[in-house]
C-alpha cells in the first residue's frame, strides 16, 4: 500500500501538481465518460435531457444553477457532484480554509510554509468533506457565508482587530478547493446575494474592512424553484448574469420512468412477517395518480406535483396491505384498490389546489385523482367498457335520470354499447346484487363475495395479472372500480370500504328516500 506524503517536502518529491477544482472535475468526468461509467447513478429519466447539459457545464468549467419545480431531484444531483472530485486532496494540516500546500491563501498557511518549509505537515482531505451545502433562508447573513471579526478570538489571542488572525471564516471559505451548493437561492436576501458576486467573477472574498482579499478556488452550484421568483424572492440580475449555465429539470415524462423512480425510492421491504405483493398494474396505478394530478384543473400546476407524492403513496399502499395481513394473520397479501383509497393522506398534503380545487376540498380532489388513475389503467388493460367507443356522456339520457317504461338500464346487458365481457356482471347488478368491499376484509371472505358476481373473475383473470387468490382479489376490485369510473356502476363510501350497486337501482333508492 502506497503511503501518502505527510510533509510539504514529501509532497513536492512525489510529483503531485496543483490544479483548480473545475479542472479536477472536468478531468474526472472525461475519464468516466471514456470508460463508459455511470456518472450520476440513481437519476431516472434525465439521460437525454438534464444530464447532457449538466456534463456540458462541468466540461465548460461553469458554475451552474438547477431550475425546476419541487421533487425533481435537484438536491440529489448536487449531492452527486463530489463523485467528480479526486478521492483525496492534500491540504496544510490544521488549515481552516483547506490551504493548498504549494499556494496557501491564508496568513496562517503562508506563515506555516515560511517557518517550517519542507517540514510543514500535510493532511489528506477526502472528497466527502469537500462538499458543503447551505439552505438559503431569509435569516442567512454575510457572516454565515463569508465570515466576520471574532472578538472572542481577538481577546484570547491578544490580537488587535486589524490583525487577519481575528477573522472567523464562514462556510464558503471553509469550502475552499471544493464544491459549495446553495439550495433555494431566491430565498436568499438580495443584499446577501451581492456578497456572492465577487466569488463568481473575480474568484475572491472580502471580509469587513480588511484589506485582505483571498483568492478562492471553489465551484458554486445552486438550485431554485421557478415559482419562487415571484412568490418568495428573486435572483438579482447581476448574480444571474454571473451563473454561467442554467439547467432546467423536469418531472418523469413517461409512466415507466415514474414507476422506476418510485420503485427505487419507496420503502417496500418490511419486517412484520407479511409479504406484500405489488402487481405491475398496481404500481402503474400509483404512478398514474401523479400524472393525473399534473394534468388536473384542480391542482396548481405552477407549484408542481413532487415525485415524493408517489413515493409516499406507494409506502402507504404497502402499509395498508401489510396492516390487513397482520390483523388477519396472513403471511402474503396483495395491494388492492382499497389500499389506494385508504392512502389518500399521502396525496392530500402534497398537492397545491387552485380556487376551484379549494372549493371542492382536498379529499374530494384526491378521490377524483385516484378515480382518474383507475380509469386510465382499466381502459389500458381491460376490454373497452363501451363497444362503440363512446362513453355515457356521448349518448342521450332521459331527463333527471328517469328511464322510459320498458327501456333497459344504462350499461345493462341489453345496451348495444356494452361489450359481452361485462354483460353478466352488469346483469347481476341490474338484478339487485350489491357488493361491499372492505379495506380490512380477509381474502377468503372477500373473494367469496366477489365470485358471486358472474363474469367478474373471468374478466379479471383474462385482463390483469392474477396468479393466485390474493392477486385475483386485487384484480377483481380494480374491475369493479373501473366499471364505476366508466359510469356503469354506482359506488357508495362506507366507514371502512365501499359498496357497488347498479346505478339505476341506486337512483330509484335515492328517489324513494
Amino acid at each position: 500500500m502506497t503511503t501518502r506524503p505527510r510533509t510539504l517536502g514529501e509532497l513536492r518529491a512525489s510529483g503531485w501538481a496543483s490544479r483548480s477544482v473545475k479542472d479536477e472535475m472536468r478531468a474526472n468526468l472525461v475519464r468516466k465518460l471514456q470508460a463508459g461509467e455511470t456518472v450520476f447513478p440513481g437519476l431516472v429519466g434525465y439521460d437525454r435531457t438534464v444530464l447532457p447539459k449538466l456534463e456540458a457545464a462541468v466540461l465548460s468549467r461553469h458554475d451552474f444553477i438547477l431550475l425546476g419545480l419541487r421533487g425533481q431531484a435537484k438536491t440529489r444531483i448536487l449531492r452527486a457532484l463530489p463523485a467528480l472530485l479526486d478521492e483525496e486532496l492534500p491540504v496544510l494540516e490544521g488549515s481552516e480554509v483547506n490551504d493548498d500546500p504549494f499556494a496557501p491563501i491564508s496568513a496562517w498557511g503562508r506563515r506555516q510554509v515560511e517557518e517550517r518549509g519542507d517540514d510543514a505537515p500535510v493532511a489528506w482531505l477526502p472528497r466527502a468533506e469537500r462538499y458543503r451545502e447551505k439552505l438559503a433562508t431569509p435569516d442567512v447573513t454575510i457572516a454565515d457565508l463569508i465570515g466576520d471579526i471574532d472578538p472572542i478570538k481577538a481577546a484570547t489571542k491578544k490580537l488587535s482587530f486589524s490583525d487577519e488572525g481575528v477573522i472567523h471564516y464562514g462556510i464558503l471559505p471553509r469550502t475552499n478547493r471544493g464544491i459549495f451548493a446553495i439550495n433555494e437561492l431566491p430565498d436568499l436576501q438580495a443584499r446577501i446575494q451581492v456578497g456572492l458576486l465577487n466569488i463568481l467573477e473575480e474568484g475572491d472574498i472580502q471580509i469587513r474592512g480588511f484589506p485582505v482579499r483571498m483568492p478562492m478556488d471553489v465551484v458554486l452550484v445552486f438550485s431554485a424553484n421557478p415559482e419562487d421568483y415571484t412568490n418568495r424572492g428573486n435572483i438579482i440580475t447581476p448574480l444571474r448574469d454571473r451563473i454561467a449555465s442554467q439547467i432546467m429539470t423536469h418531472y418523469p415524462r413517461t409512466l415507466e420512468d415514474g414507476m422506476a423512480i418510485t420503485a427505487q425510492e419507496a420503502w417496500r421491504d418490511r419486517d412484520a412477517g407479511v409479504e406484500v405483493v405489488v402487481t405491475p398494474w398496481m404500481a402503474e396505478l400509483v404512478e398514474q395518480v401523479a400524472f393525473m394530478a399534473r394534468d388536473s384543473e384542480f391542482v396548481d400546476q405552477a407549484s408542481g406535483v413532487s415525485a415524493r407524492m408517489t413515493i409516499s403513496l406507494m409506502e402507504n399502499v404497502v402499509s395498508g396491505a401489510e396492516r390487513r395481513g397482520v390483523k388477519t394473520g396472513a403471511t402474503r397479501v396483495a395491494a388492492r384498490v382499497s389500499d389506494l383509497f385508504g392512502a389518500l393522506s399521502a396525496i392530500c398534503g402534497k398537492v397545491e389546489l387552485v380556487y376551484e380545487g379549494e372549493r371542492e376540498g382536498v379529499t374530494t380532489v384526491s378521490m377524483h385523482l385516484v378515480g382518474r388513475a383507475v380509469k386510465a389503467v382499466f381502459d389500458d388493460r381491460c376490454p373497452a367498457p363501451y363497444a362503440d367507443g363512446a362513453g355515457p356522456a356521448a349518448r342521450a339520457r332521459p331527463a333527471r335520470g328517469k328511464r322510459p317504461q320498458g327501456a333497459p338500464a344504462p350499461g345493462g346487458p341489453d345496451d348495444d354499447a356494452t361489450p359481452p365481457a361485462y354483460a353478466p356482471i352488469l346483469q347481476a347488478f341490474r338484478a339487485g346484487a350489491a357488493v361491499d368491499v372492505s379495506d380490512a376484509a380477509e381474502t377468503g371472505r372477500a373473494l367469496s363475495d366477489l365470485r358471486a358476481i358472474p363474469g367478474l373473475e373471468e374478466v379479471a383473470r383474462s385482463s390483469l395479472d392474477a396468479g393466485d387468490d390474493e392477486t385475483l382479489l386485487a384484480a377483481m376490485e380494480l374491475v369493479l372500480e373501473g366499471l364505476h369510473q366508466s359510469s356503469l356502476l354506482s359506488r357508495h363510501e362506507l366507514v371502512d370500504g365501499r359498496t357497488y350497486r347498479d346505478p339505476f337501482d341506486d337512483m330509484v333508492r335515492s328517489l324513494e328516500d
